[in-house]
């Protein structure tokens, strides 16, 4: 079940002073602490002097982003294929495409995937990585 903007987002580029990365060349990660979580890092803090970052984030179904806080970032998610949801410091938001979510510095907030896999631009002021 892939979504249209899904397909575009991992068949395209990443422009930059930098150069060009093609998005479907570039790994996934396993995130060292949440199994069933992967990142592709598309813009990282070496491109941008630690100021800006975004990462494409796939939780699997059935498993969550535990609970943790990104001190002192600010953090943005866009939905862009699947389902879930994310408790956003005791708030539910219900996750699904075209769903974004503004999650300021230094609050706790968990994603679960529910129902299949969850895919998430997420994007970090300043770089997460």
């Amino acid at each position: 079940m892939d979504s249209e903007l899904f397909q575009k987002i991992v068949a395209g580029s990443i422009f930059s002073l930098a150069g060009e990365a093609k998005v479907g060349d570039l790994a996934w990660h396993e995130h060292p602490t949440f199994p069933g979580v992967a990142l592709k890092h598309l813009v990282t803090a070496a491109s941008t002097d630690g100021k800006f970052s975004s990462h494409l984030v796939w939780v699997k179904e059935s498993h969550e982003i535990g609970e943790h806080v990104h001190q002192g970032k600010w953090e943005m998610h866009e939905i862009i294929q699947g389902q879930g949801e994310c408790q956003i410091d005791g708030k539910q938001v219900d996750y699904f495409a075209g769903v974004s979510a503004v999650i300021p510095a230094d609050l706790p907030h968990s994603v679960k995937a529910v129902g299949n896999d969850l895919y998430i631009l997420a994007k970090f002021i300043p770089a997460l990585l």
